[in-house]
C-alpha cells in the first residue's frame, strides 16, 4: 500500500464495506447493477481521489491506458463521466468516493436543513428507511477532506490544490 494513499484507500474500503451492508439489507429496493449509469454525471474530485486515479492507470497495460484516455479526452466537456464506455465504468475499481454511494439512500444537510435522496430507481416500495440504511454525506465528506488534507501535507501537492475535473486527472 502506498504510504501517501493509505488513508484514502482505508476509507474506500469502509466506504465500499458500509455501501455493501446498506445494498443487502434493502435487497431488491436497490436495483442498482453493474450497467446502470444514470448517475454518473461529470464530478470534481479531490487531489487524494486524483492520485488514486492515476496510480490505478499506471497498473493496466499500456493498451489499456491509452484507451482509457482516448475515451476520457473525447468526453471531457459533456455532462457525463468521461469514464463512462457502454454504460460501464473504465477505472471502476479506483472510482472516487461519490461513484461509490451512488443510488443508495443518503442524508446531507444543505441550507441548514436535512434532506434525504436515493436514486428514483431504488427505493420505489419504501415510505422510509432507517438510519443505519443510509450513507450520511456530512460524515463522508469530512472523512475525505481530512483524508485530502493528510495527503496535501504529505505529498508534493501544493496545500492550496482545489478539485480537479477527472480528465484533467488523467491527462497525460
Amino acid at each position: 500500500m502506498s504510504p501517501l494513499l493509505e488513508n484514502y484507500i482505508r476509507l474506500t474500503a469502509r466506504v465500499d464495506a458500509l455501501c455493501a451492508d446498506i445494498a443487502a439489507a434493502l435487497g431488491e429496493q436497490i436495483t442498482c447493477s453493474a450497467g446502470c449509469s444514470s448517475c454518473c454525471t461529470a464530478i470534481t474530485i479531490f487531489p487524494v481521489e486524483a492520485a488514486a486515479m492515476r496510480k490505478a492507470l499506471k497498473k493496466l497495460p499500456q493498451q489499456q491506458v491509452e484507451k482509457i484516455r482516448r475515451q476520457v479526452a473525447q468526453h471531457a466537456d459533456g455532462e457525463r463521466c468521461p469514464l463512462l464506455r457502454d454504460d460501464r465504468c473504465l477505472l471502476y475499481e479506483a472510482r472516487p468516493i461519490i461513484c461509490r454511494t451512488h443510488g443508495l439512500p443518503i442524508i446531507y444537510t444543505a441550507d441548514g436543513t436535512r434532506h434525504s435522496d436515493c436514486c428514483p430507481r431504488n427505493m420505489s416500495d419504501a415510505d422510509a428507511v432507517s438510519g443505519s440504511r443510509v450513507v450520511d454525506l456530512d460524515t463522508l465528506n469530512t472523512l475525505l477532506v481530512a483524508v485530502n488534507a493528510i495527503y496535501l501535507t504529505r505529498s508534493e501537492t501544493p496545500e492550496t490544490a482545489l478539485r480537479t475535473t477527472i480528465s484533467a486527472a488523467l491527462a497525460p
